[in-house]
């Protein structure tokens, strides 16, 4: 293939996993109208076949082949089991989703995938589905959200941190961490260090040492060292925070997807001086999102405290 074809073949596309109520489809949808409003041509594919109250139009949609509730019934399956069948049978059923991916082509594509963690740390079939992907010449960035809430607790932190690292370990994608609901942290309780210190996941020794400080997680301490030196010695993990309320943050996990996959080293998009900027030197833009939201963080325990001392 010539490679003026092959690049005007090209098609960029983000795949948004992560926990279940971690906000993968409200993403998708504001992802979506953000594109729309840059002028890019975006579409959603949902391959969640236990996701039937869409919150944005679907361009195409894995109920037309399989759904969760018809291979539960027919097979005597849970949920969890049942999700799995369906992602092995949307592997073996590659040429359905590559024809009906073909009328996409020359969109943007956010591909909102199931919730069930084992699909991103050891089950092979969506894995299987994204290297499909990349050989029909998608240039896929694994998007994955976690809700900001479990900063809030040392305890599910490292245990988010070792989820993270295993699924990209697993999915092998260029992949970009999203602490999701950053709007809503300060209802989740005060956090014992800095937003930049979760972000970054800078020394983990800290976290263990607020963890001792429990009764319960103590006789664990041993055991949460380890952890914590696994993650460290991979130094891959780290996150941007995202409010889908605010377009600012939204450009900002945008500029760091499209790093990852590419599309901001293309030439289908005019590129200005600030793009260019953010994707030579990632760190600072990263940075400035960080201490955007932790300003709003901060502003509103300040407000929080105010309040309990009038009451007072």
């Amino acid at each position: 293939m010539a490679e003026g074809s092959r690049a005007s073949s090209l098609a960029f596309a983000q795949v948004v996993i992560g926990p279940p109520g971690s906000g993968k489809s409200t993403y998708c949808r504001a992802m979506r109208d953000f594109l729309g409003r840059l002028g890019r041509s975006v579409a959603v594919v949902n391959l969640d076949p236990a996701n039937e109250a869409l919150p944005y139009p679907c361009a195409l949609d894995i109920a037309e082949l399989v759904t969760l509730p018809d291979v539960m019934a027919a097979l005597a399956l849970g949920p969890n089991g049942g999700l799995l069948y369906c992602m092995e049978y949307l592997e073996a059923n590659g040429d359905w989703l590559r024809e009906r991916l073909q009328a996409l082509r020359g969109h943007y594509i956010l591909f909102d995938c199931p919730g069930q963690v084992e699909l991103y740390t050891h089950h092979e079939s969506l894995k299987n589905v994204f290297g499909q992907l990349a050989k029909w010449n998608f240039r896929l960035a694994a998007v994955h959200l976690v809700d900001s809430h479990y900063c809030t607790d040392p305890g599910k932190f490292i245990s988010v941190l070792c989820t993270s690292l295993a699924t990209m370990l697993h999915v092998e994608l260029p992949h970009v961490n999203i602490l999701s609901k950053m709007d809503l942290i300060e209802q989740y309780g005060k956090l014992a260090f800095n937003l930049d210190y979760y972000t970054e996941v800078l020394d983990l020794s800290y976290l263990v040492d607020h963890l001792a400080s429990d009764p319960f997680f103590r006789n664990f301490r041993r055991l949460n060292e380890k952890l914590v030196e696994v993650i460290e010695d991979y130094s891959l993990v780290s996150f941007v925070p995202l409010n889908v309320q605010d377009p600012q943050s939204l450009r900002r996990v945008l500029q760091a997807v499209d790093k990852a996959n590419g599309f901001s080293f293309g030439e289908r998009e005019q590129r200005s001086l600030e793009a260019l900027m953010s994707a030579a030197v990632g760190a600072d833009f990263h940075f400035s999102s960080t201490l955007a939201v932790q300003e709003k963080y901060v502003q509103s325990q300040d407000k929080a405290v105010e309040e309990e001392v009038m009451d007072l």
